[in-house]
């Protein structure tokens, strides 16, 4: 190769000449280089914003709901009286006296037995009547204490009881049966087949109901601790701690609070993405390096509409009366106190006021940044898609532009391989001649 026979026969320096002469050929190449570099941040810095305004729209479309309008809190002054509420709630306040609360119906047997011992009579089945109408028989295996648990807590009998056995003395056991479920209706009763008692009879504690007093002699009962929509959209669930003459205060409220933080999370979310594009859209000059966005068209006209949602209905209300203004540094400034007050005086128009139903801030903002965002038809979007097919064009150039040098690296190789070789052999000749003529006799005068 030239490499080889570099400056053999001409002096220079074959390689240096040919690698001087390919960064030459390859300015064009690195021009393309650079600007895909300078691409590809602009690129990342599309599809960062891109990703923020897509979490922008998403908060503002759920603020942009009826339903998000609605929330209430729910609060008891008594730790024993729970309370939830869905969204058919409405603010009130209730008096809640609990008298009574829900139990299973339980049967404790006074005669203790071993667990191998046969309790059940003369047959190995016994009788559960649930008093429906329909006793079932059920069958122990064995007619002992330990078959007759089995039975009854067996999941195929569906029985509806829990059994077990509670250990007197060594293989001494009494039996103890109760319903899985609270209730007056969950009472039962379980004899020998023939109706005779088991195990000497059993002491009953009924089941029964629970109830609450709301006053004004309005009762209410439930066959469990749990009173679902005791008032629309209400329920109050008595705890474990809750007995008889337990007195709560049920408050249900609008969550001004809550609002308020949903509102300055939007408005936090905005000032975001405006900062973000001021500092990727900024301008150079007066030694400020300029942003990767700034001469980006979308960016720019992204920030003047985002900030344009910040208008007032078409009845000419400003948003400052529910605490949102546009700041002089051209950011949004949210006042918690101005919403809270507007949103207490007067709910359904605070919700008109950002809602989609009343063409509302929160909705504006959501077809701003959807329209930007989305990935099919936002601005963003499809900046970010012309962006990467511009630089998949030129990789591809950069690929074409290294095949066309490595063939002109080839025929420079060559063109300069074949000099070292023509130079060679001249010298050759040359030297060769030279030779010759020294050898010729030398004239002589007589």
């Amino acid at each position: 190769m030239a490499a080889s026979i570099s400056g053999l026969a001409s002096g220079l320096d074959t390689a240096t000449i040919i690698n001087q002469l390919m960064q030459l050929e390859a300015a064009p190449q690195n021009r393309l280089k650079t600007r895909i570099s300078d691409e590809k941040l602009v690129l990342t810095s599309l599809q960062a914003l891109n990703k923020s305004v897509a979490g922008l729209a998403t908060k503002a479309e759920a603020l942009a709901k009826d339903t998000a309008w609605q929330p209430l809190t729910a609060t008891s002054s008594n730790a024993a009286v729970g309370v939830s509420t869905t969204s058919s709630a409405s603010p009130r306040s209730l008096m809640v006296t609990v008298t009574g609360v829900a139990a299973t119906h339980q049967l404790g047997y006074a005669n203790a037995a071993g667990l191998s011992d046969v309790v059940t009579g003369a047959s190995t089945k016994v009788r559960l009547d649930r008093f429906d109408g329909s006793p079932v028989e059920l069958e122990t295996g064995d007619g002992t204490l330990q078959g007759l648990v089995a039975a009854i807590n067996k999941p195929e009998n569906n029985t509806g009881l829990s059994a077990t056995v509670v250990k007197q003395a060594d293989n001494s056991y009494r039996l103890l049966v109760e319903s899985t479920k609270t209730g007056a209706v969950e009472d039962f009763d379980l004899t020998a087949l023939d109706g005779s008692p088991l195990l000497g009879g059993a002491t009953v504690r009924a089941g029964s109901n629970a109830s609450i007093d709301l006053g004004a002699g309005i009762t209410a009962t439930s066959a469990t601790n749990t009173f679902a929509d005791v008032v629309p959209g209400t329920t109050i669930t008595l705890g474990a701690a809750a007995t008889n003459g337990t007195v709560s205060t049920i408050t249900v409220a609008r969550d001004t609070s809550g609002m308020s933080a949903k509102v300055k999370d939007l408005v936090d979310s905005i000032n975001a993405a405006l900062g973000e594009i001021d500092v990727k859209a900024a301008a150079g000059g007066s030694g400020r390096t300029a942003g990767p966005l700034a001469g980006d068209g979308a960016a720019r006209q992204l920030r003047t509409a985002l900030l344009d949602t910040i208008r007032g209905d078409a009845g000419g209300t400003s948003l400052a009366a529910y605490g949102i203004q546009v700041t002089r540094s051209g950011r949004l400034e949210f006042n918690e106190t101005t919403f809270k007050a507007a949103y207490a005086a007067d709910p359904v128009s605070t919700a008109e006021m950002f809602t989609t139903t009343g063409d509302g801030f929160a909705a504006r903002v959501a077809a701003v940044a959807k329209g930007a965002s989305d990935s099919t038809e936002g601005t963003l979007s499809a900046a970010i898609t012309g962006r990467q097919s511009g630089i998949d064009r030129m990789e591809d150039s950069i690929d074409e532009w290294d095949r066309r040098l490595t063939l002109r690296r080839t025929a420079l190789e060559r063109q300069f391989t074949a000099l070292e070789t023509a130079l060679s052999q001249m010298s050759s000749q040359s030297s060769w001649l030279a030779g010759q003529l020294s050898s010729l006799p030398s004239g002589s005068g007589a």
